[in-house]
């Protein structure tokens, strides 16, 4: 056994994973199952669940219905007869002027970004409690819970949400050994993202990726999934009611963008781009 097998504990342990089977999902579902942990999810994509690894407990379905919900993990519960780790990756949102939007707009993004969170973990804390090992609770974030975000205000607000509800419940069932802890990727172009994206392109560009990211790259899945193995196993064991931040720097630039030619600035362009016409305002 490997130092990192040893110290990490995953192997013989089970993860729920929702929104499991594309993208971010389906990466954090493969580093799972290569370290050992059985894994069940639910998704609504029936041709990606079905390209989930062998053994993967899938139930095709929307983690938004409690029903269905519940049903995962009822399922769980008697393939396996334990929970160690849930795993909320549901998410998505539509770009749009605050004022263009409607409370049907507003109701959708807080059912598929906050609510369906505060469910799985209603269920999971219990199962949790009861195997007596403790846990670990992961939600999948964004840098827009954590800055301003035009054009996606309702998202936003509904991932600041979830990080402070992770923070609370952290210390509620901190004695209970169960740790909750949120990932927050900024730009990881999966399919999804880039729909909606705007389209233009600038962050496939190296030269945006190297004004917007200090660290000049835009994120892959692998980012996220490990962060997640990280959280999922005892090599976090004292780490609870946190946010990891795979974003390449750009939570800690808060603004500042590299320049080509002219470096580090923060709000302003340089002086040749602001010496540019921009036409008719």
């Amino acid at each position: 056994m490997s130092w990192f097998e040893e110290r990490a504990g995953l192997a013989g342990t089970v993860a729920i994973v929702t929104g499991g089977a594309g993208g971010l999902g389906q990466a954090i579902v493969a580093d799972l199952v290569a370290n050992g942990v059985g894994v069940a999810v639910l998704d609504r994509d029936p041709e990606a669940a079905a390209a989930l690894p062998e053994g993967v407990l899938v139930r095709v379905g929307d983690a938004r219905d409690p029903a269905q919900l519940t049903a995962l993990f009822d399922a769980v519960d008697e393939r396996w007869g334990r929970l160690d780790t849930l795993v909320n990756v549901v998410g998505g949102t539509f770009r749009a002027a605050f004022t263009d939007t409607t409370p049907g707009g507003w109701d959708a993004l807080l059912r598929t970004n906050l609510t369906h969170v505060l469910h799985a973990c209603s269920l999971a804390v219990p199962r949790m409690r009861a195997g007596g090992r403790g846990g670990s609770i992961i939600t999948i974030s964004t840098v827009e819970a954590h800055r301003a975000a035009p054009g996606f205000a309702v998202y936003a607000a509904a991932k600041a949400a979830v990080e402070h509800f992770a923070r609370t419940l952290a210390v509620e069932v901190a004695p209970d050994g169960i740790r909750v802890n949120n990932v927050a990727p900024d730009y990881i172009p999966t399919p999804n993202l880039r729909r909606i994206g705007g389209g233009d392109g600038a962050l496939d560009d190296p030269a945006g990726v190297r004004v917007a990211i200090p660290m000049g790259r835009a994120g892959v899945v692998t980012d996220v999934s490990h962060s997640v193995v990280f959280l999922a196993s005892r090599l976090s064991a004292y780490i609870t009611g946190t946010t990891l931040h795979p974003d390449g720097g750009t939570h800690a630039s808060a603004g500042w963008f590299n320049w080509p030619g002219e470096g580090w600035a923060n709000h302003v362009p340089p002086r040749y781009l602001r010496d540019q016409p921009t036409g008719p305002m």
